[in-house]
């Protein structure tokens, strides 16, 4: 595999606009968001937390960034795919 960096762009699905989202459903994807962060940085390591955005929108998460080999895309797709909504 070469040095250069996989990009990583998985999308669960196109969120809806999130102007039609309740406060206590904003609340609930911060506290997805913050479940995903934190099970990538204890499962892939504080290294590759920077590189990867995570966003939660009506319980949807999308992870956009760059990781080093395809195992770690394929762990940071199932960490988001686990996460509780």
């Amino acid at each position: 595999m070469s040095s250069r960096s996989l990009p990583l762009l998985f999308l669960l699905l196109l969120p809806a606009c999130r102007t039609n989202e309740s406060p206590e459903g904003q609340v609930n994807d911060l506290e997805i968001t913050t479940q995903v962060k934190s099970k990538l940085a204890s499962d892939l390591g504080l290294s590759t937390v920077p590189n990867l955005s995570v966003n939660s929108t009506n319980g949807v998460v999308t992870l956009s960034g760059e990781v080093d080999t395809a195992d770690t895309k394929a762990k940071a797709e199932t960490i988001a795919e686990l996460s509780p909504t």
